[in-house]
């Protein structure tokens, strides 16, 4: 399927040239025949939140970082070794919580588009967007973008990204596609606006479990040099995450002539399906002439096939006053219904597992915007009055000094729902089943973000309390029991962030750099104490400025500490406090280059690998990626 869409926008590619090129001829023409030149601030790009930027085909140092799989700055998520993997999370503080529960399964769903990661458009022209790059072996990845205004008041988009690579180890592919739509609508009155949106995704992983024999990778024996010789603990298992969701946030002016006091109703719709499922015909491997169940025993003898469904259907509806001197006041209900469930009740060891947990949650709130002048407000307060119970109150408070200083505060008191995997799961596996009652997490956080012409800093503060995560019960083994707990003590979290970059003529120095540090009695929440990101790279034109091109070297690398291990059956991570990865650099070289809007991606990725040692890892038995040479390009076309 990825194979023939990415045919098919190649054989699309010779029109989009031919389309340049008649762009360009066209500009020879006369004046009298030239038609007005769409302006930048004509092509809007908008979020849910209606934060609104502009289609951008410049080349920075920031393109060079959101050139990836997940087309956005990566910084704090180290990856796995094949493309389209999950991420090991470096940065804790990347997290985002919902108040609501969901469907867990978090290390699944990094590349999977939740409503806030949607872009809506306004183009005065078409715009085609293209993104390729290459990956490790036998594949490509695709990002293709096409969206056009029927009218001012109209546009629609469609977009899809597929992505195929087989890996360097055995049983490693990565298959994924995701496809969407959008589209933006109102009325000539501007009292209608309208943002719906439908997505439709699968992400399939062969999940090899990692490597079984550690000295054979840190040995270093030139016999290894082609990955695919390595044991791993699982040959045909496989992993698959597919979800549709229907989507739509609009709102109705109640008066007919927009004043500086207006009453809004407002209405957003979310309707998801998900399911999860893992498959396995071969439970155990030979390491050292001893057969080993990854997982432990199991009530099949053959294959495997875990799977379990997620419905969800979530309703806002508010009413806003909205005025120019006062800001704006609103008052909403929310309903969210939620089915996680599997095939049948099971009963082990007389302790039934029932087969789905089904609930509806029901909450009332208020939110309180103002944007006046340099200074913005928002406040938000939400409880849940259902038999299952939550709350929310989050405050920011922003103050723009000039184009060049602003800072932003935020404060959130949160206690929230346990995701449904926590509470409730059903496999083949023995250990892998229970049906749990824990409280709600409790969450309190402190944020002060600051953008000066001199540095940007983010400093950010946590209490955690009853704190959910996975573990094994079984450490020292190369069997994993892997159950849900919940931490009957107080964690407390802080992380600073500070990003600088120095100029000097045609040379730059960017720096990031991340300092974490967790208070707790025993070692649940786990992060390196430091992490840094730093780019020097030089720019310059060339060619009568004609092409415009970086190139430098980037520097990675986070202290070593007990990252959490990755368990493909939950889809999810888990704390282990047996082995620390991490102290080693990953050097990266970069030329890239911009002609038009076409801009040109070449990497050399991780190119000290083979004089560094052995010694990189994304997680304990999954080896970091090895050197290798990757590019591609990203073009946008202008109609």
């Amino acid at each position: 399927m990825n194979k023939k869409i990415f045919l098919y926008f190649l054989g699309l590619l010779p029109f989009f040239i031919s389309a340049q090129t008649q762009q360009r001829s066209e500009g020879k023409e006369s004046k009298e025949n030239k038609a007005p030149k769409a302006r930048n601030d004509q092509y809007r790009i908008y979020s849910i939140e209606r934060d609104t930027t502009y289609v951008d085909t410049s080349l920075t140092i920031q393109s060079d970082y959101k050139y990836n799989y997940l087309r956005k700055d990566t910084f704090g998520l180290l990856p796995f070794a094949n493309e389209g993997q999950t991420y090991t999370v470096l940065d804790f503080g990347l997290n985002q919580v919902s108040p609501y529960p969901e469907f867990g399964f978090k290390a699944k769903h990094f590349n999977f588009y939740q409503p806030s990661d949607i872009k809506y458009y306004s183009v005065a022209t078409p715009l085609t967007e293209l993104y390729f790059k290459t990956v490790m072996e036998q594949g490509q990845n695709v990002d293709a973008l096409i969206t056009l205004n029927t009218s001012e008041r109209f546009n629609f988009s469609i977009g899809y990204k597929g992505l195929r690579s087989l890996g360097k180890y055995i049983n490693q592919l990565s298959s994924a596609g995701n496809f969407k739509f959008t589209s933006s609508y109102f009325t000539k009155n501007k009292r209608y606006f309208a943002n719906f949106h439908f997505t439709g995704q699968d992400l399939l992983n062969g999940e090899n479990g990692g490597i079984t024999t550690i000295s054979d990778f840190e040995g270093e024996d030139a016999a290894f040099n082609n990955r695919a010789r390595f044991q791993v603990y699982f040959t045909d298992a496989k992993s698959f995450l597919k979800g549709k969701r229907v989507f739509i946030d609009h709102n109705f002016r109640i008066n007919k002539k927009e004043s500086e006091n207006n009453l809004i109703l407002t209405h957003q719709f979310n309707y998801e399906n998900k399911y999860y499922e893992f498959y396995q015909t071969v439970q155990s491997v030979t390491i050292n002439q001893v057969a080993v169940k990854r997982f432990g025993e199991s009530y099949r003898d053959g294959e495997i096939n875990d799977r379990v469904r997620f419905r969800k259907m979530f309703n806002h509806v508010g009413l806003s006053f909205k005025s120019n001197l006062l800001g704006n006041v609103k008052a909403f209900v929310e309903d969210y219904f939620y089915k996680h469930y599997y095939d049948a009740n099971w009963i082990i060891n007389d302790i039934i597992i029932p087969a789905k947990i089904q609930e509806r949650v029901t909450a009332l709130g208020g939110q309180y915007f103002y944007d006046k002048n340099k200074i913005k407000g928002n406040l938000l307060i939400k409880k849940a009055i259902s038999n299952q119970t939550f709350s929310e109150l989050t405050a920011n408070a922003s103050y723009k000094v000039n184009d060049k200083n602003a800072i932003e505060f935020q404060y959130q008191n949160l206690s929230k729902i346990p995701d449904n995997n926590y509470i409730l799961h059903q496999s083949s596996y023995v250990t892998y089943n229970w049906f749990n009652s824990f409280k709600n997490e409790k969450i309190n956080s402190f944020s002060v973000d600051a953008k000066t012409q001199w540095v940007n800093a983010s400093l950010k503060a946590m209490l955690l309390n009853d704190y959910l995560f996975f573990s094994d019960d079984n450490p020292n083994s190369d069997t994993i029991s892997v159950t849900p707990k919940q931490y009957d003590k107080s964690i407390n979290y802080l992380s600073l962030k500070v990003n600088k970059e120095i100029k000097y003529k045609k040379w730059a120095l960017d720096n990031t750099i991340l300092y974490q540090k967790v208070t707790q009695e025993d070692n649940v929440l786990n992060v390196p104490e430091l992490t840094t990101r730093n780019t020097l790279y030089y720019s310059n034109h060339f060619f009568k400025k004609a092409m415009f091109l970086q190139t430098g070297i980037t520097f990675n690398y986070f202290t070593s500490y007990f990252a959490n291990n990755y368990n493909p059956l939950l889809g999810e991570s888990f704390v282990q406090t047996e082995t620390k990865i991490g102290s080693f650099p990953m050097l990266d070289f970069f030329v890239n280059a911009r002609i038009r809007q076409a801009r040109i991606f070449l990497k050399a990725e991780h190119f000290n690998s083979g004089f560094t040692g052995n010694k990189f890892y994304s997680a304990p038995n999954y080896p970091y990626r090895d050197f290798m040479v990757r590019f591609g390009l990203v073009w946008d076309f202008f109609q």
